[in-house]
């Protein structure tokens, strides 16, 4: 089972050389470097040659590098894309994605620019639109030239759009993380929770991290180097997951249990779904340490 760990997905200024040289040395499993919301106007075109030449340059180990355009809508879109694509990122990140369309769009884009095939595409859950839409969207990942990879929540745009509050829980929020999910999980995309915007708040981080976690999201979105810490530790199984897991796999291996459906396992019922999550696990926790030791 080939998995790569995607617990924590910074976003980067790409109109700032320092934090993208500083990048380099973060405990990042994603670098998303910004073209969009974290660079002016006045800025956009200096900061995508930069980005691109960052990306060329490497130094970037094991991270998974990827950059976020501006919305193919814009005045800028297309012209991110015509730098990037070749640029050598593992994808693109697709902001205001709202329907099949916009997926299929932004992929004829980055092959009419030259991007290869590694270079995939992540797309931006953060309308109402799309969240209405969010099955159709995920369905685009079936044809091979969407080249669809990703899903990222982006709630402070959703928190825009529909004028819903954050408040403890993200009550307002759960119905269209879970769908999100749920289209994800159903089309063979992995989701990424959206952002932490309070930084001084470890203990909320932390328990939207939980959250996150338990809903089934991959990894979380960060806007800060402070939060990669609690986001490794809480995307990652734990010791106990990875012994049970372990346990689990090493008794449907007995002999006597070939060909069983489920077993009695410390007096707990495991079936064979729970060997396929256990298998998963195990596979988790493998590429992280590949990932942290290279």
């Amino acid at each position: 089972m080939s998995i790569r760990p995607r617990r924590s997905a910074l976003y980067m200024p790409g109109s700032n050389a320092r934090a993208l040289d500083k990048a380099r040395t973060l405990a990042a499993d994603a670098l998303i470097l910004d073209l969009e919301d974290a660079v002016a106007p006045d800025a956009k075109s200096a900061a995508r040659l930069q980005v691109a030449a960052a990306v060329k340059a490497g130094g970037y180990g094991q991270r998974e590098i990827v950059v976020r355009v501006n919305a193919l809508s814009s005045d800028w879109g297309r012209d991110d894309i015509a730098a990037v694509a070749d640029c050598g990122a593992d994808a693109i990140l697709i902001p205001k994605v709202s329907s099949p369309g916009d997926i299929m769009m932004a992929a004829r884009q980055l092959a009419q620019a030259g991007a290869p095939e590694k270079t995939r595409l992540w797309a931006m859950i953060e309308t109402p639109t799309a969240i209405l839409g969010i099955e159709s969207i995920a369905r685009t990942a079936r044809d091979p030239a969407s080249r669809l990879d990703v899903f990222v929540m982006g709630t402070n745009d959703l928190a825009k759009e529909t004028r819903a509050r954050f408040v403890p829980g993200r009550g307002p929020f759960l119905a269209w993380l879970s769908m999100s999910i749920a289209a994800a999980r159903a089309n063979n995309i992995e989701i990424l929770d959206g952002v932490w915007n309070d930084i001084a708040d470890v203990a909320g981080f932390r328990a939207e991290c939980e959250q996150g976690r338990d809903f089934g999201m991959d990894g979380k979105t960060l806007i800060h180097p402070s939060q990669l810490g609690v986001a490794n530790e809480i995307f990652a199984p734990s010791a106990g997951e990875l012994e049970w897991a372990h346990k689990i796999l090493s008794a449907f291996d007995l002999p006597e249990n070939a060909g069983r459906g489920a077993i009695s396992l410390d007096g707990r019922m495991v079936e064979l779904l729970h060997a396929d999550i256990a298998r998963r696990t195990v596979a988790l926790g493998r590429a992280i340490v590949a990932v942290t030791t290279a």
